[in-house]
């Protein structure tokens, strides 16, 4: 007779091991069908294989599975689940080897592939050959190692090479957009973003998914200014000052794409980049359309991409200038978001080597800007008399004088 076994599995092993916070808790189930399960009171989630939400705790429970690779991409599979498929059957089909380990329900490691020790080494391997059969595990590998770089994980040499061989066979080709951006997304919001693209760049895939980025490596610029002289470090220094300030996604995905427009500079004119401002704004919506990037993180990211130069050299921009760049960004109606692309402008000036600590006071400087411009405003009686353009006209004049009396108090201040 059958025994049905329940056992926790994947993240929620890996995390408690680590010491980390357990986020939410996977359960596979062998030695069951789907009819015992609903009998049993479970509710049936899955569409492509079976997926059963606990009866008390609502926590997903899988049928144990296998997969069998039967055509290209990450849909190419057929899916076998039956009681006769064991614990170590379906641990086998996992990722990596520190997420294809399991606890039963006494407590008791069950690691038949060496997750432990990979956990102790620091090292994302793969568990068998099976890993070359799904591409989004590209993705997988290269978001753990975003979030788990604080810990000193690094990508083993063998799984990287095999990284390379899909790549190179067309695998990353076939992922759908919708999941390369939802992987993207999530490695944003780690503490080590860079890493996600690093690790990409080093299989040859950030040049499939993002060629838009992958182009900036090898693009010079001034030393004088960035003395890292390479425009896709930079962009990943940049990157990592921002997700250390501990800023949102939309900044994240602004400062990775803010400098786009330097990858079509002519080479007759590095280490200069003129223009490359709004040169980057149409690759940031072409790779937004491809992607399928929520507008709000394109809407700042074209903002970050058009207006991190007049940004940089606020202290030296008349008032008139000041007061349509406040208006070109809508800062007045939308200050918050004025304040992100602040912080994605910081983060550019200090994601360069050696100025990771450097003052950057345009941002407080444009902050009392937009505070004296909000407040210039005409009360009622004022209105009296005065028609809609010229109301229009009378506001925009008090405005650019209080930020002409900004710029004065701050010159004087400085002199």
């Amino acid at each position: 007779m059958r025994t049905m076994r329940v056992y926790l599995v994947g993240g929620a092993v890996r995390d408690r091991l680590l010491g980390l916070p357990v986020r939410e808790r996977d359960w596979v189930v062998v030695g069951a069908t789907p009819e015992e399960l609903v009998r049993l009171g479970y509710q049936p989630v899955g569409r492509e294989f079976p997926v059963f939400l606990h009866p008390t705790t609502h926590e997903e429970h899988a049928l144990a599975r296998q997969e069998r690779k039967v055509g290209p991409g990450y849909r190419g599979f057929t899916t076998q689940f039956a009681p006769s498929v064991t614990l170590e059957e379906d641990l086998r089909r996992r990722d990596l080897t520190i997420n294809a380990m399991a606890q039963d329900d006494n407590g008791a490691l069950i690691d038949p592939y060496g997750g432990q020790a990979d956990l102790a080494a620091r090292v994302l391997r793969h568990v068998s050959a099976a890993f070359a059969e799904d591409p989004v595990r590209i993705l997988r590998v290269a978001r753990f190692a975003a979030r788990l770089a604080p810990l000193g994980f690094r990508v083993a040499d063998e799984t990287l090479a095999v990284m390379r061989a899909m790549t190179a066979a067309g695998e990353v080709r076939t992922l759908v957009p919708e999941r390369v951006w939802q992987e993207t997304e999530r490695a944003l919001a780690e503490s080590h973003p860079q890493v996600f693209f690093e690790t990409l760049r080093a299989c040859g895939a950030l040049a499939v998914i993002y060629p838009e980025i992958d182009a900036l490596f090898g693009v010079p610029q001034p030393a004088r200014w960035h003395p890292e002289i390479d425009t896709g470090l930079h962009v990943l220094l940049a990157l990592q000052y921002a997700a250390a300030c501990g800023a949102s996604v939309a900044v994240r995905f602004a400062v990775l794409t803010h400098d786009l427009g330097k990858a079509h500079t002519p080479r007759s004119e590095w280490p200069s980049h003129r223009g490359h401002e709004e040169f980057g704004v149409p690759l940031i919506n072409e790779l937004c359309d491809r992607l399928k990037v929520p507008n709000t993180h394109r809407e700042l990211a074209v903002l970050a991409a058009r207006y991190h130069t007049h940004v940089h050299r606020a202290l030296e921009l008349k008032p008139a200038t000041v007061l349509g760049l406040l208006e070109s960004c809508d800062a007045l109606r939308r200050p918050e978001r004025f304040a992100e692309l602040l912080l994605a402008c910081e983060a550019d000036a200090r994601g360069r080597t050696g100025r990771e600590g450097s003052p950057y006071p345009q941002a407080g400087y444009l902050r009392q800007m937009l505070a004296a411009a909000a407040g210039a405003t005409l009360t009622e009686r004022e209105r009296q008399g005065l028609e809609g353009a010229e109301i229009g006209a009378e506001i925009r004049r008090r405005r650019l004088a209080a930020i002409a009396e900004v710029k004065a108090s701050a010159a004087a201040a400085a002199g």
